[in-house]
């Protein structure tokens, strides 16, 4: 997940003027470019499912998801309390981030239909994967799940030794216990086999901003595989889009929003956010980023 703690995010709101100014040509390109998106409000579809989100997404997975379940369940749920009045309808966490029971309760009392759920599993069996879809329903109270992905592929053969998990996925979309599946890489080669596969895929998260900061290649190469999969009608979020806290700046921040924008191709995007100033910048920077 994407991450700002509160003492980079006071500082970086004290900083002093002046933009960032970054080298890579593909960049300024970016940052010239118009996004259809005004606000991290928006609604968008991804890709061919079907499935609408806002632009900008809560991310619950900061250090582990360390930072989100420090905040205490009724901390993050006012947090997101806070987000869903201003407009933002997608909450991303996984099996691995132990937030699930934090989710639940913090959408307890929303309207079920007008969010976006995205969860994650690192199971590497097909009896693994089914117990996870069902478990998975029952922690976060929800009858369907709008997307689960499998969890951090890290070897491009993904697609053959994931085979049954996938197939188990698959079973679980036919029969609506769950809307879309798709995976999260941390590596190239995964990142390349998950553009190129011509079946399954639904939707991918990717690990994109201007600077290369954990990310699985330079910008240019992760952009090119981003294009490759909306191109197949794919849904495409962004997730390390401020770093994990490594830009500490609001023209750092800033400059990452207009690049990712500028891409055109990514549909939504999670931050893991830990106070509601945070979103409330993050909200603002859009704003100026899409101006």
């Amino acid at each position: 997940m994407s991450k700002i703690t509160r003492r980079r995010f006071l500082a970086g709101a004290a900083a002093a003027a002046g933009a960032v100014t970054f080298a890579r040509p593909a960049l300024r390109a970016a940052e010239a470019a118009r996004s259809p998106v005004k606000s991290g409000a928006d609604i968008v579809t991804l890709g061919k499912t079907g499935i609408k989100t806002s632009v900008l997404g809560i991310g619950t997975g900061t250090f582990g998801g360390r930072e989100q379940r420090n905040m205490g369940k009724e901390g993050f749920s006012r947090l997101v309390h806070h987000a869903y009045g201003l407009g933002i309808r997608y909450i991303d966490t996984a099996d691995g981030y132990k937030t699930h029971d934090f989710v639940r309760e913090a959408i307890a009392d929303l309207p079920r239909s007008e969010l976006f759920i995205q969860t994650k599993t690192r199971a590497k069996d097909a009896q693994a994967a089914r117990d996870d879809i069902e478990r998975f329903r029952r922690e976060l109270g929800i009858e369907q799940l709008d997307t689960v992905l499998m969890h951090c592929m890290t070897k491009g053969s993904w697609p053959v030794d994931m085979r049954p998990v996938m197939d188990v996925l698959a079973e679980a979309k036919q029969k609506g216990r769950v809307r879309a599946v798709g995976v999260s890489c941390h590596g190239w080669d995964p990142l390349v086999a998950s553009a190129d596969l011509d079946e399954w895929m639904d939707v991918h998260l990717v690990r994109i901003n201007p600077q290369g900061k954990l990310m699985d290649a330079e910008p240019e190469k992760v952009a090119a595989q981003i294009e490759k999969m909306a191109a197949k009608q794919r849904g495409v979020l962004g997730m390390k889009i401020y770093g994990e806290g490594a830009f500490k700046t609001r023209e750092e921040r800033l400059a990452s929003l207009k690049y990712v924008l500028g891409l055109g191709t990514v549909h939504a995007f999670t931050i893991g956010f830990s106070d509601t100033r945070q979103i409330d910048e993050t909200l603002e920077l859009i704003r100026q980023a899409a101006a």
